[in-house]
């Protein structure tokens, strides 16, 4: 899910680019009431994304990681999107892990998703949809819509990159079982125990 530099073609790098920018500034005005408070969180949250995605296990001719967008959804709602900004950006400058050029293309990828899976939650709870489920539903989906951008963005950039697209997607559907549990499980947890952590309780209230 990290894309390096030199491998998209500017129009996509543009595209990329021109999203994040505009949903970094819909996402950070729409907290500007609530964001200073929910700062510890968003640290919290933005620093398991930041050392979940690094732990990477080879399968050629990619690799995978956890990327945990979804349970960033659920837990920080719009905040998510800047927070896997942040994490993406230092994980660019620290450790290359990532392209600079595609710091915008590579948070669309993961950030995007992670705003679907907040609005599936929030409509599921105001239904009376179990939490757990919700949640593993939003773990698992937040993790395939990334890789179906991913893949969009490698093959709009050329032919060349209709193979590896398809195995990117093929080799992230483990993480989308894995992500599932995760995040029911969490979500589970945090319902019981600590219920204003859900970005759909603190809202509500």
């Amino acid at each position: 899910m990290h894309i390096s530099d030199g491998v998209l073609s500017l129009p996509v790098i543009a595209v990329g680019w021109g999203v994040t920018l505009t949903l970094l500034v819909i996402t950070l005005w729409r907290s500007k009431d609530n964001i200073v408070e929910q700062i510890p969180k968003i640290s919290v949250m933005t620093g398991a994304f930041f050392i979940a995605s690094l732990i990477h296990i080879p399968m050629p001719p990619t690799s995978v990681h956890l990327i945990l967008n979804g349970l960033l959804g659920v837990v920080l709602g719009v905040l998510a999107y800047p927070a896997m900004f942040i994490g993406l950006t230092l994980q660019a400058l620290l450790f290359q892990h990532g392209g600079i050029t595609t710091i915008g293309v590579n948070t669309m990828n993961v950030g995007v998703p992670a705003l679907i899976a907040y609005g599936i939650f929030r409509i599921g709870c105001n239904r009376n949809i179990s939490k757990t489920l919700l949640g593993a539903i939003c773990g698992g989906l937040a993790v395939l819509v990334t890789a179906v951008f991913l893949a969009i963005c490698l093959i709009t950039t050329g032919d060349e990159f209709q193979y590896v697209a398809k195995i990117a997607v093929a080799a992230h559907i483990p993480i989308m079982i894995i992500e599932s549990i995760i995040t029911g499980s969490v979500v589970a947890f945090l319902a019981k125990v600590k219920p204003e952590l859900l970005q759909i309780d603190i809202e509500d209230k």
